[in-house]
């Protein structure tokens, strides 16, 4: 079977920034030749889980302490993942191949999806909105800084030919592996739209896009302070009570 181009090497190599970083308590999910060293952290058997997927360049451990105790004061259990090669997470990341990692996550925690949250950053926008897909009764969905154009951001590290392909065959992939559209549109929950207005990374047209996309009930909130990589900092109080509030609209 053909590997997809979103799967090749040199996207790999141009796309991602793993690396390695311990942290404590890690809660390990088991691949098939890998494994995911993610962090778990229960508040209550009966609050709901939000399951968070991370920005590039950043690890669970960048999570563990100030976010965890926010989302815990708020209510809901926490469950981090790191991609495959990064943090305490072993194999090598890929583009098509770490969205099946979203459903061994979920198998592999127990987890039922009716009360789990997928909550995404950036290029963890793509996982949390592949599981909300798969999962379209989950709870609800929290995009920040969330991306809507996969191609867009292909195409700014690589051309088509460096993946084997034309632009044709790569609009294809894309089309059928990470339809940010068409898989936003097909979720039932409750969605939240984060962004900056001054994103300097992934302009804040995509939060739009992904929050026109969405099904009712959604809620987008375009903070005036902060750039892609503080947009979290720059507006903690806004930034945690939208959430606290989204959880418990739930």
């Amino acid at each position: 079977m053909m590997k997809s181009p979103l799967d090749h090497p040199v996207l790999s190599e141009r796309y991602f920034y793993p690396w390695p970083c311990r942290f404590q308590d890690p809660f390990f999910i088991e691949g098939d030749g890998f494994r995911l060293g993610c962090r778990y952290r229960v508040v209550s058997p009966a609050a709901p889980t939000i399951v968070h997927f991370h920005g590039n360049g950043e690890t669970v451990a960048d999570y563990v302490g100030k976010f965890e105790d926010k989302i815990a004061a708020i209510g809901a259990n926490l469950l981090l993942v790191d991609y495959r090669g990064y943090g305490m997470s072993s194999g090598m990341p890929a583009l098509a191949a770490m969205l099946g990692d979203v459903e061994l996550v979920v198998s592999a925690s127990g987890l039922d999806p009716a009360r789990i949250i997928f909550f995404g950053r950036s290029l963890g926008s793509l996982c949390a909105i592949h599981g909300a897909s798969v999962f379209p009764h989950a709870a609800g969905l929290i995009i920040e800084s969330g991306i809507a154009d996969p191609l867009e951001r292909i195409l700014m590290r690589v051309e088509p030919w460096q993946l084997d392909t034309d632009l044709a065959g790569l609009r294809e992939a894309v089309d059928r592996v990470l339809n940010q559209q068409r898989k936003i549109a097909s979720f039932r929950g409750r969605t939240l739209v984060m962004h900056t207005r001054n994103d300097d990374l992934v302009p804040v047209s995509h939060g739009e896009r992904l929050f026109s996309w969405a099904n009712e009930p959604k809620g987008l909130l375009v903070f005036e302070r902060g750039d892609h990589n503080t947009i979290m900092p720059a507006n903690e109080a806004a930034y945690f009570a939208a959430v606290r509030q989204f959880v418990r609209q739930l």
